[in-house]
């Protein structure tokens, strides 16, 4: 595996684990997970590109 593949499934397990689904969490809104979903479409575009 090569290490842009391990970050993008790293990214992944993160942005599922930040969508605010828990109680305390809630007021967050969707803040953290939307800031990781742009750093997920820029590594995947870059993945795509040949860049990383």
């Amino acid at each position: 595996m090569t290490l842009g593949t391990i970050l993008l499934i790293v990214l992944v397990l993160i942005l599922l684990g930040v969508v605010p689904t828990w109680p305390h969490s809630k007021g967050w809104g969707y803040g953290p997970s939307g800031v990781l979903g742009i750093v997920l479409v820029v590594v995947i575009v870059m993945l795509l590109t040949g860049r990383l």
